[in-house]
């Protein structure tokens, strides 16, 4: 699972088109507004099977897209604002992946890329808030197991 980038998010552009030339499946998420939740939806190509979803998000559409279970996945790259060391995360406020991770029966591995500048001593962090496995910028990986893989603090 992945996402298209939007704002100032790390460009997932490359990231998606090595995906489909490699024949890896592509699942991107879809906001559902009125129930909060994201659903999941395998899209072939993206030139012809996103639209503009809430916030101006691309998304896709769910009349070309099927629905996949949250079970297939076993990897999800997870947007952000801001990150720690420690792989916490900070989104845009509206609790749509957090609700998504703690949803899911069986975890996936987590992962975030993001520039470096997006990694900060410190976030405002509540009890609903999830961690994310690893967080990798152009400098450094950092893991929720340890606060440093590889790279310079």
């Amino acid at each position: 699972m992945a996402y298209v980038t939007f704002g100032s998010e790390f460009e997932t552009g490359d990231f998606i088109a090595d995906l489909l030339a490699h024949g890896k499946k592509l699942v991107l998420p879809r906001v559902e507004r009125g129930s909060r939740v994201l659903t999941l939806h395998e899209v072939q190509d993206p030139r012809l099977q996103l639209e503009a979803g809430v916030w101006g998000i691309p998304q896709p559409r769910a009349d070309l897209c099927p629905v996949v279970p949250a079970s297939q996945l076993e990897f999800v790259l997870v947007p952000g604002v801001a990150f720690t060391a420690r792989c916490e995360r900070l989104g845009y406020g509206g609790g749509f992946y957090d609700r998504f991770i703690r949803g899911l029966a069986s975890r996936p591995a987590l992962v975030a890329a993001a520039y470096s500048v997006q990694v900060v001593p410190a976030l405002p962090i509540s009890e609903s808030d999830r961690r994310v496995d690893l967080v990798i910028t152009e400098n450094a990986v950092y893991s929720r197991e340890s606060s440093i893989v590889n790279g310079k603090p």
